[in-house]
């Protein structure tokens, strides 16, 4: 299952991606209606996820029927729908973890030594809510306060329910689903305050989407290729496998005295090749469009604008 945030003849929605191409749209509401003649799915993508199991069994029964309607008057076309970001406004900051592929957390301590550079326990800063935008929004280049604004594909993970304490053998029953976030990073701020969190924080600095993809369609989040481009030119190339803390480790460390909660993001780290480590460093400018993709979840595409 494929769920989406968008909006359509200016209303604000959540409905599932369909068709072999996931070219097509079903929206939740009215698919309840017209298919379970019943409205009792919430309108919006955290209530969805706090609805967690309850709301899934009707969401799969809407699939199927849905399948079986040979003429869909409720179906949209993806191309009628404006995408927001799967969860537009997070009820709180983003869990984000720095430093989680070898060759990255290398290139931003300027060592060829993994002795000096691999952390040994998770690097863990925040991002505002105010920094979400959806696929296609703008991301502003801020040129009154950065001239080194970097971007970093991630893969991201949403909590599915409230838990503390959790131990990693059962992490994975606390997610959700998976989606692509950019953590867009301006690198004199983030160093000009030491703490991270200015730097991480800007507006419009974590697109988001395309999609959340449930985890019963990624059973091996630890094995996905990650790739980001700026003009169609590769820059970052990886794999999830390459994560030196696993997705489990994340939830169990950041829950242990933290409770994370229902719609809660977990972004989890960026590879090698951010436009601060390349020589000389290449920051992003007005014009330029980024393409983030992460196997078995889509593409999402931004440009950069004044």
């Amino acid at each position: 299952m494929r769920f989406i945030s968008y909006k359509f003849a200016g209303q604000a929605a959540i409905g599932l991606l369909t068709g072999p191409d996931q070219q097509h749209v079903i929206p939740l509401l009215a698919g309840e209606r017209r298919y379970l003649g019943k409205t009792e799915l919430p309108s919006t993508m955290l209530g969805l996820i706090e609805q967690g199991d309850t709301a899934l069994e009707k969401v799969r029964a809407i699939a199927a029927k849905a399948a079986d309607d040979p003429v869909s008057e409720i179906e949209l076309r993806l191309d009628q729908v404006h995408l927001l970001a799967p969860i537009p406004r997070p009820l709180k900051n983003i869990f984000c973890i720095g430093k989680n592929y070898a060759e990255h957390a290398m290139e931003f301590d300027k060592t060829t030594d993994p002795s000096i550079a691999i952390p040994q326990h998770p690097v863990i800063f925040t991002k505002a809510p105010t920094t979400v935008i959806g696929p296609g929004a703008g991301i502003k280049c801020h040129s009154l306060v950065t001239k080194a604004l970097d971007y970093e594909v991630e893969l991201a993970v949403i909590i599915g329910k409230r838990g503390s304490y959790v131990k990693p053998e059962e992490a994975m029953d606390y997610v959700f689903g998976y989606t692509i976030l950019n953590d867009i990073t301006a690198r004199d701020l983030q160093k000009q305050h030491l703490q991270w969190f200015r730097g991480k924080s800007l507006d419009t600095s974590a697109p988001m989407g395309p999609c959340i993809v449930h985890k019963s369609e990624i059973p091996n989040p630890g094995n996905l290729t990650v790739s980001l481009k700026v003009n169609g030119e590769t820059r970052q190339h990886a794999s999830t496998a390459d994560f030196l803390f696993s997705i489990p480790t994340l939830i169990s460390t950041l829950s242990q005295g933290i409770t994370l909660e229902a719609g809660d993001i977990i972004s989890t780290g960026t590879p090698a090749g951010v436009g601060a480590a390349r020589k000389p460093p290449q920051f992003l400018q007005p014009g330029d469009m980024l393409e983030l993709t992460i196997s078995d979840i889509g593409t999402l595409m931004n440009p950069v604008i004044d």
